[in-house]
């Protein structure tokens, strides 16, 4: 019973600890990343949800269901990251035991084994006037400083480097876990969402990845947010934004945290408080525009949707209260606009100005569509700020460093052996190298050569 029992113990230890097994796990990973890159994750995009045949269709079930839209933290992912974390545990409890041995506890003495199987070799002859002590320091002069160790009437000289180099991969398996536990720390203490804060506004809570709001734990308010373009070709500034920038304060109960009034935040320039982390990742305006249709006046608030007397609907993309910047020989309000026909026909996208109602009405008639002129608006900038808190990001980059560290020293640093065996006039040579076998046969040649020129240099005094 007991060697049955062995006898599935070591099965199941050799399938967990098999490179087929890390092979089919990394695949399986790689293939369905593919996922989490095709299919947006967090929040969806309406305009996502409706081509998938929206909430209700079979599509967005079946992939809501399998936890496609927060993919990774889906069970299953993180069951493959166990997996893959089983695996690299099971290789290296089944051979790092026998890779410590050959790194502390070296064969000091030369086989006829070990000589057969060493990278390379060499034999020389050995003059009869040249003794041990002399050899000895030969040898030590061109090879380093050897472990000497007599056995059966020959003398064996055993010289290593680099022997902790074999640990490297090792270190490497450590970092692939120690990434993996951080960013479970990651996933469990910390949390991703978005704010939006119009200027002059003070927030105290954010919207989570799920829709949810959730408290900061202090206030964050938006003192100034300015935002400039690129040159346009022809003169005048372009739509693609150069720079946008956030003057925020952070405060508690009421009171300004030193060191964070008119605090600085631009792209790449983030602001991290109490381990959150704020970037900023968007801006926009709030308020709300009127625009009257024929003797019907609407009141729509920024990017919204209002509908119009005749069955249609128009969707509210930006507004600005001069548009001179951006259309020479302009002035005044303008608004762009989508408007969606009563008819279920394709959105038209409008430029309603407020000074031109003439053009507002020759855009109508083209399209068929109602008159709709932008009055104004009452709007103000805000910023938009993606939060972070990720409580495990230090043990990733630990095991960042860790696996840079190991593959160097995996790729670079070989552990290399050399053995020495003396015995009757002849001395033979066996080095074995874990990596760049032809760099260490030159170095075997050299200290063979050398050690040639030195016994010969024995050999005439």
């Amino acid at each position: 019973m007991t060697t049955e029992h062995r006898s599935v113990s070591d099965k199941v230890m050799q399938t967990l600890a098999s490179l087929r097994l890390t092979m089919a796990v990394l695949i399986l990973l790689a293939l369905v990343s593919i996922i989490g890159t095709v299919i947006p994750q967090g929040q969806l995009p309406p305009e996502y949800v409706a081509s998938i045949g929206g909430e209700q269709g079979n599509r967005f079930r079946l992939y809501a269901l399998l936890g496609f839209f927060d993919m990774y933290h889906a069970w299953w992912f993180q069951g493959l990251l166990a997996l893959l974390s089983i695996n690299l545990l099971a290789c290296t409890i089944k051979r790092l035991p026998h890779v410590w041995r050959i790194a502390t506890r070296p064969d000091i003495t030369l086989s006829s084994a070990q000589e057969a199987a060493a990278t390379c070799s060499a034999v020389l002859t050995v003059p009869e006037s040249v003794d041990r002590a002399r050899l000895t320091a030969a040898i030590a002069a061109v090879a380093g400083k050897p472990v000497l160790t007599e056995k059966d009437h020959e003398l064996h000289l055993f010289v290593q480097q680099r022997p902790w180099a074999r640990l490297a991969v090792y270190g490497v398996h450590a970092s692939v876990i120690l990434i993996f536990i951080g960013a479970i720390i990651g996933n469990i203490f910390g949390f991703k969402g978005f704010v939006a804060i119009p200027e002059g506004s003070t927030v105290s809570s954010f919207t989570d990845r799920k829709g949810q709001q959730r408290p900061l734990g202090f206030e964050l308010r938006c003192d100034q947010f300015t935002v400039s373009f690129y040159d346009a070709p022809g003169g005048g500034p372009s739509q693609m934004p150069k720079e946008f920038k956030s003057i925020l304060t952070l405060t508690e109960n009421g009171k300004e945290i030193p060191g964070y009034k008119h605090a600085r935040l631009i792209v790449n320039d983030p602001l991290t408080y109490k381990g959150i982390t704020f970037y900023q990742s968007s801006y926009g305006t709030t308020g709300n525009h009127t625009f009257t249709v024929g003797t019907t006046r609407l009141t729509v608030g920024s990017e919204e949707t209002a509908h119009l007397p005749d069955g249609s609907s128009m969707h509210l993309i930006e507004a600005v209260q001069d548009v001179s910047p951006f259309l020479p020989g302009k002035t005044g309000p303008a608004a762009r606009i989508d408007v969606h026909p009563a008819n279920g026909g394709a959105a038209v996208t409008l430029l309603s100005l407020a000074n031109y109602p003439e053009e507002n009405r020759r855009e109508a008639a083209k399209h068929n569509l109602p008159v709709i002129t932008y009055q104004g608006g009452t709007e103000r900038p805000y910023t938009g700020l993606q939060v972070n808190k990720d409580p495990g990001v230090w043990v990733v980059w630990i095991g960042s460093l860790l696996m840079c560290v190991g593959l160097y020293v995996a790729f670079f640093l070989p552990h290399q052996r050399i053995w020495f065996r003396f015995g009757q006039g002849r001395l033979v040579i066996a080095g074995h190298t874990t990596k760049s076998q032809a760099a260490f046969r030159q170095r075997i040649e050299r200290i063979e050569q050398q050690l040639k020129a030195t016994l010969q240099q024995e050999e005439t005094r």
